[in-house]
């Protein structure tokens, strides 16, 4: 476990990089926290820092989408939210993005959590009383 805390937005950018080295070369990685907490905003970053050349959005309705980054490689960013069941990942065909070895940013993986493979990262956002952010990486 490792803790990170961010103040304010202008120490996004460093958290994200204390995050990413912690990520390693691990491809799934779990974000966990309430609605509002800042999820989708740390996946907008990680992709900027790994050079995504696409525009980053929460995929809420389309449940999942795929990035190009600058060396060819995609990057799967989910958003489950909206699910109801486990079946609506099956159907989706989860299985062929976590097992592509490609990076897999998940929201709402609570939603899923019996589909992640046992070596996801799991990144549980926080926020504090005085509206900092601390995130908290378990491996």
């Amino acid at each position: 476990m490792f803790s990170i805390e961010i103040p304010d937005l202008t120490k996004l950018s460093d958290a994200v990089s204390v995050l990413l080295g912690e990520i390693g070369s691990k491809r799934i990685v779990a974000f966990y926290g309430k609605m509002g907490v800042g999820k989708t905003t740390i996946i907008k970053e990680i992709c900027r820092q790994i050079d995504v050349t696409d525009v980053v959005n929460s995929p809420t309705f389309a449940l999942v989408n795929e990035y190009h980054c600058s060396d060819g490689k995609s990057v799967f960013h989910f958003d489950f939210y909206r699910i109801n069941e486990l079946d609506e990942a099956y159907d989706l065909g989860y299985e062929e993005y976590f097992y592509s070895n490609n990076l897999c940013l998940i929201e709402w993986a609570e939603k899923i959590e019996p589909l992640l493979p046992e070596d996801a990262v799991a990144v549980k956002i926080e926020e504090t009383h005085n509206g900092k952010r601390v995130i908290t990486i378990y491996k």
